[in-house]
């Protein structure tokens, strides 16, 4: 019964949380997905289209040795592309693996976005009580009774629990000092 109290309690929420974002923000979603269309793909294709066109018929087509390699702005194009989006898979692939750059951008919304803060105090937690239920099945399925302190150890994460639930909105950075909290116990 406590299962299905559980079950409704989160569907209730995720309804008057969908209701909420739907009707109180629509214009700031809708320009969102704008933003997101116009420089992911119209802008990109434009500019690339753009670049292309600037670039042969003001420069290629005015100089008759580079006429001679890219006779006509179609080959011109495939060659471009042949050398230019392997290049930039290249230096995608370097920004996001190999520069700091992208930890940084990673680390900035972490910083100014609390839903992705509260995802990793999250994980963090169940990864937390994930081991405590295992030690705590291998305890009863071995017969073995809990020592006083793991039963502490169990109360004290209990108790920590309880307080960052209690304590913890999207808005009061508490996601981000657990975080901070965590980073200093690991090292």
């Amino acid at each position: 019964m406590l299962w299905l109290n559980l079950i409704r309690h989160e569907i209730d929420i995720f309804e008057i949380f969908r209701f909420n974002v739907n009707k109180q923000n629509l214009i700031f979603r809708l320009w969102y997905y704008f933003r997101n269309g116009w420089s992911t793909y119209f802008a990109f294709i434009f500019a690339a289209i753009n670049t292309l066109t600037v670039t042969y018929f003001l420069a290629i087509e005015k100089y008759p040795t580079l006429q001679a390699i890219f006779p006509n702005f179609a080959q011109y194009v495939l060659v471009v592309s042949a050398v230019g989006i392997p290049i930039l898979v290249l230096i995608g692939y370097a920004h996001f693996k190999k520069s700091q750059a992208f930890k940084s951008e990673a680390d900035i919304t972490l910083e100014v976005n609390p839903y992705h803060a509260r995802m990793i105090v999250n994980s963090e937690l169940n990864l937390k009580i994930n081991t405590l239920i295992l030690n705590l099945i291998k305890k009863t399925s071995l017969s073995d009774s809990l020592s006083d302190e793991e039963k502490k150890e169990i109360d004290d994460f209990n108790i920590e629990l309880k307080v960052l639930m209690k304590t913890r909105t999207l808005m009061n950075k508490s996601d981000s000092l657990y975080f901070k909290k965590l980073e200093e116990e690991k090292s």
